[in-house]
């Protein structure tokens, strides 16, 4: 593995903790809420670099990604 390809996977990582760890706080709630507002945190608080990055994760597979973060991120998709 290429110094990049393991800064990537190690950027990957801490963005899927993150995208998790605002799951976390709104676990209480159903998915579906849930998921529409860790997006909205996303689309606020995070760099367009780390949405982009978060997005290829989900393309590559998702890994480590909880539901309803992964339901976000679904949502962040750009539109055709």
């Amino acid at each position: 593995m290429s110094s990049s390809e393991a800064s990537s996977h190690s950027t990957s990582d801490k963005l899927v903790y993150m995208a998790n760890q605002i799951g976390t706080f709104f676990k209480s709630q159903d998915v579906d809420t849930a998921s529409a507002k860790i997006a909205e945190h996303i689309i606020k608080y995070w760099d367009p670099r780390m949405r982009r990055t978060i997005i290829a994760h989900l393309d590559a597979g998702g890994a480590g990604l909880d539901p309803a973060a992964r339901q976000a991120i679904e949502t962040l998709r750009p539109r055709p």
